[in-house]
């Protein structure tokens, strides 16, 4: 029987998925990118889950397509589903929030991982980047649409247009990282933030994940005061909005039923 490529474990409310492929540095193949999604879909679906942590096995995050497949023509995306993208993720939508932690390389569809996450954690000798320019191929799997909106935009060019690395520091100063911890410390860090996150009201964090992800992704300003309008009188109308003004009043942590 093959080993999971993509390891599932259950933290309380924070489901932590591990890219397992280290003997090729996590890189993407189509198990991993079927399994990927499959957590994924799970997290969603599972009302005890609220916040997911994608990190990577051994000593890299992901080298990104597993090259070797691809060269043997062997897919590197789910064929049952396409339509979620590169590793699973790329065009999967997924309501409740994704934090990378990341550690060693994260090259080329691993970037393209990082991109897709809501908030990122990196260790100090972590290192991004989107080499295909230097194999003939493209950062097809959303880099060059997604940098240039998380990074400035010259950062952004150089990165598409060389293939160079670049570092955790940079990625930190140009706020593509929320957190650069030590070496080997930035799952630690990330499951600290994700239980920060777990604690407030879940359908008041996904709504907060989904307008921000609009504002970000260039919805005309008139949609997204629709929007807002929108999720502000569901969430008002609904038990969690009582039960968090009523522990406030009572000076007690609130019980959220994600109602």
């Amino acid at each position: 029987m093959n080993a999971a490529t993509v390891l599932v474990e259950r933290r309380g409310p924070v489901a932590v998925l591990t890219l397992n492929r280290p003997e090729v540095l996590n890189a993407v193949n189509s198990a991993l990118a079927s399994e990927l999604g499959a957590a994924l879909e799970l997290l969603d679906r599972d009302p005890g889950l609220r916040v997911g942590v994608i990190t990577g096995a051994g000593r890299a995050f992901c080298a990104g397509a597993d090259l070797k497949a691809l060269a043997a023509g062997e897919p590197v995306h789910d064929p049952a589903h396409e339509d979620r993208g590169f590793a699973g993720i790329v065009h999967h939508p997924v309501r409740k929030p994704l934090i990378a932690a990341v550690d060693g390389i994260a090259y080329g569809g691993g970037t393209e991982i990082v991109l897709a996450c809501d908030l990122v954690v990196a260790g100090e000798e972590a290192r991004f980047g989107l080499p295909e320019v230097a194999r003939g191929l493209l950062a097809g799997a959303g880099g060059l649409i997604r940098l240039p909106r998380q990074i400035p935009a010259r950062a952004a060019m150089e990165a598409a247009l060389t293939g160079e690395p670049f570092s955790a520091a940079a990625a930190k100063d140009w706020h593509l990282v929320n957190r650069l911890v030590p070496h080997g410390r930035a799952l630690p860090e990330a499951l600290l933030l994700a239980e920060r996150i777990a604690a407030n009201a879940p359908l008041s964090v996904q709504a907060g994940k989904r307008l921000v992800r609009a504002a970000t992704g260039g919805t005309p300003d008139a949609e997204l005061w629709e929007m807002n309008a929108e999720f502000c009188t569901r969430l008002l109308a609904g038990q969690d909005a009582e039960e968090g003004m009523r522990a406030f009043a009572e000076r007690r942590s609130p019980v959220w039923q994600g109602r």
